[in-house]
Order: C-alpha cells, then structure tokens, then sequence
C-alpha cells in the first residue's frame, strides 16, 4: 500500500480495510484543470477513488458532494465542513481559494471496490486527507 495517493499522503492503516483483497494494486492520476482524481485498482477494478476539485465558492460540502454522488450521504462533522457516510466522504479545504474565479477547493474519498464498511474510519480518512491537501501545492494552484 502506498503512502500517498496521487502526491497527497494517506493513512495507509485507515485505507487499507477499504481495499478489496488482491495480487495488484495500480494507483493513477486524471488530471484537468479543475480536478485532480486519483484512481486506486486492485487487480484492474476501481477500488477508491479520491478527488481534489475547485469548486463554486461559498457553497457548502453537502452543495459539493451532491454533484459527485447520487447516494445518500448523512453524517457531517466540523459543522458541515465534512460529510460522510460508512463508505465515501467529502471535506472542504480552509484558506485553499481562487478569488479570480470565486472558486475553493473540495475533497472527496469513495470506496467503490470493497465490502468494508466503516463510517469513524471515513471521517478520519477525509480529515487527514483534506488537512494534507491544504498544505500541499494544489491549495496553491490555481485552476
């Protein structure tokens, strides 16, 4: 299991339950100028995914996620900052904003590939993974 997804570290311990079992594990960037996601396989099949996206501004995660999944997704923490549910969660960066555009930048984490279900582990996943994002280079990038 890799440290980083795409250059934005992970915790691999909270990660890896959300992996289906396998002999191959591939993890590969889609990059446009708005969004980055990173595809994680095992063994040729989408098992999660994350994503970085800029985003409108002044909206909240759960105006975000809305666009990136047709499920239901109930559980917020850091009064909305985060949204959640056993399987995929969104975040918002603090401070990661395009003020030419009006845009900020979202996170996302969705196991697709796996049985495992775990809503605490997801929160943590977004957390640390939207915290890491605000201090790397694509808060500073502008889209």
């Amino acid at each position: 299991m890799p440290g980083t997804l795409c250059g934005i570290r992970v915790d691999a311990k909270e990660l890896t339950p959300f992996l289906p079992p396998g002999k191959k594990l591939s993890v590969k960037p889609k990059v446009n100028p708005a969004s980055t996601w990173c595809d994680v396989r095992v063994d040729g099949k989408l098992a999660v995914r994350t994503v970085q996206t800029w985003w409108q501004g002044g909206h909240d995660t759960a105006y975000f996620l809305r666009g990136q999944t047709l499920e239901r997704v109930e559980e917020t923490a850091d009064g909305g900052r985060y949204v959640y549910s056993d399987w995929q969660a969104f975040g918002k960066t603090e401070d990661c904003v395009d003020e030419k555009y009006g845009q900020e930048l979202y996170t996302g984490i969705q196991a697709y590939g796996s049985d495992h279900r775990d809503a605490d582990a997801m929160k943590r996943l977004i957390v640390s993974f939207t915290e890491t994002v605000e201090k790397s280079d694509e808060c500073d990038r502008q889209p």
